[in-house]
């Protein structure tokens, strides 16, 4: 058995539930996440396979 988890969709999760749980942290989330995901493209880790 395979198991293939992709890590944006992770990050998404997890922020979305903070959000819902904390919404005054929103633009530390969002930052915070729209830099991963710039990380995440620029060195290729998107690829990555848990």
């Amino acid at each position: 058995m395979n198991i293939n988890l992709s890590l944006t969709p992770l990050i998404s999760l997890l922020a979305g539930i903070l959000i819902l749980v904390v919404p005054r942290l929103l633009n530390y989330i969002v930052a915070f996440y729209l830099i991963l995901i710039g990380l995440v493209g620029l060195f290729g880790a998107g690829s990555l396979r848990l």
